[in-house]
C-alpha cells in the first residue's frame, strides 16, 4: 500500500531524476490512494525541484537538468491539478489570472502557485509563460478577474510588471482589481515602486497574502483569516520560488 510518506519521497525523486514518466506515475498512484494532494505537491514535487535549484545555484548541474527537472515536476502537478477543487466549505473567492510576463519563459514557480491557488479556493486562469502585457490586462478584464499575478524571473522582464500596473491604471482596473508580483529578482521596494499591491516570495507566500488581500478588499473576515489552503500545515513548512 503506498503511504503518503511513501509518495512523497518518490515524487522528490522523480523531480531530481528528471522523470517525467515517474511524475507523472506517482501521481496517478497518489489519485488511486486517495492521499493528501497538497502535500505531494508542497512536500514532494515543490521538496525535489527546491533541491534542484540549490544543486544548480552551486553549479553542480546545468540549465537543460533544471529545465527537464521542471518539466517532470510540471508532468506530476498537472495530472493532480484538476483533482485539487474548491475549498471544503464550497467557498470561492473569485477568478485570479496568472502568467509569467512578456519575455520571460520561466513557469516552474507560477505553475505551483496555480495549482495552490485553485485548492486555496480561487478560479485560476492560467495564461501561461511569455504572455504580452495586453493580453493580461484582457484577459483580467473579459474573465472578471479579481486578482492577477505575473512572475518575472529575469530583472530584464521585470519592467513589463510595471507596463501592466500602467496599463491595469489606464483602464481603471487599479483599485478594482488585486495586482500580485514575484519572481526570483522581484522584491517588496520593486512591487511598492511600480504600485504593485502585493509582492509574494514564493508559491505558498503568494496564497496567503491574496487571501489576506481578499479579504480586506471585500471585507471578508473570513477570507482574510482563513487558511492558505486546505492543508494549513503543508502551507506554513514548506516553500518554493517562481
Amino acid at each position: 500500500m503506498l503511504t503518503q510518506e511513501d509518495a512523497e519521497r518518490a515524487a522528490r525523486r522523480a523531480v531530481m531524476n528528471y522523470s517525467a514518466a515517474a511524475a507523472r506515475d506517482i501521481s496517478e498512484r497518489a489519485l488511486a490512494g486517495g492521499l493528501d494532494l497538497i502535500s505531494l505537491i508542497t512536500n514532494g514535487f515543490t521538496a525535489g525541484i527546491k533541491e534542484i535549484g540549490r544543486q544548480y545555484d552551486r553549479r553542480e548541474i546545468m540549465l537543460p537538468q533544471l529545465m527537464a527537472a521542471g518539466s517532470a515536476m510540471k508532468a506530476g502537478v498537472d495530472i493532480l491539478t484538476p483533482h485539487l477543487g474548491s475549498p471544503a466549505d464550497g467557498s470561492m473567492l473569485g477568478k485570479f489570472v496568472i502568467c509569467t510576463i512578456e519575455g520571460d519563459i520561466h513557469s516552474i514557480g507560477k505553475d505551483i502557485c496555480a495549482a495552490l491557488l485553485q485548492a486555496a479556493g480561487f478560479s485560476v486562469v492560467n495564461l501561461g509563460r511569455d504572455v504580452r502585457v495586453k493580453f493580461i490586462a484582457d484577459a483580467v478584464e473579459d474573465d472578471g478577474a479579481v486578482a492577477v499575478g505575473t512572475s518575472a524571473l529575469m530583472t530584464s522582464t521585470m519592467v513589463n510588471q510595471r507596463r501592466l500596473e500602467e496599463m491595469m491604471a489606464d483602464r481603471g482596473l487599479k483599485g478594482k482589481v488585486i495586482t500580485n508580483v514575484g519572481g526570483g529578482p522581484v522584491t517588496q521596494d520593486w512591487a511598492d515602486e511600480i504600485g504593485a499591491d502585493v509582492f509574494s516570495e514564493n508559491a505558498e507566500d503568494c496564497v496567503r497574502k491574496m487571501r489576506a488581500a481578499l479579504g480586506e478588499k471585500t471585507g471578508d473576515a473570513g477570507a482574510a483569516s482563513a487558511g492558505a489552503s486546505p492543508d494549513e500545515n503543508v502551507i506554513n513548512n514548506s516553500g518554493t520560488t517562481h
